[in-house]
C-alpha cells in the first residue's frame, strides 16, 4: 500500500512544478508583474515630460511672451533702454565680521 502513495505523491510533484517554477509559473509572473510597474511609472514620468515640452513648443510658437521670457532668463538680454542690476548671491552659512 506504500508504493501506490509514494507514486501519486511524486506525479502531484511533477504536475505542480511547472505551475511554481515552470516558464509560465507564478514566481515568474510575480517578477514579471514588478517589472511591468516599474516600467508603467517610468512611462507615466516620461509623458509628463512630453507634456511640459509639449506646452511649451506651444507657447513658443503661439506669442513672444515666452520667447521674450527665455531670452531675458536664459541669455540676459535686456530691451533698449532698460537698465540690467545684477546682485550676487550671498551664500547662507558665510558671515561677515560684524555679525560675529
Amino acid at each position: 500500500m506504500r508504493w501506490p502513495i509514494l507514486i501519486v505523491l511524486a506525479l502531484l510533484a511533477a504536475l505542480q512544478y511547472p505551475l511554481w517554477m515552470g516558464k509560465g509559473g507564478w514566481w515568474r509572473v510575480q517578477d514579471s508583474r514588478g517589472q511591468l510597474e516599474s516600467l508603467r511609472e517610468a512611462n507615466q514620468k516620461l509623458e509628463q515630460r512630453n507634456a511640459n515640452a509639449a506646452a511649451e513648443v506651444k507657447d513658443l510658437k503661439s506669442g513672444y511672451e515666452a520667447i521674450e521670457e527665455r531670452a531675458r532668463f536664459e541669455l540676459g538680454l535686456v530691451k533698449p533702454g532698460e537698465v540690467f542690476v545684477q546682485t550676487p548671491d550671498m551664500p547662507a552659512s558665510s558671515t561677515t565680521p560684524a555679525q560675529k
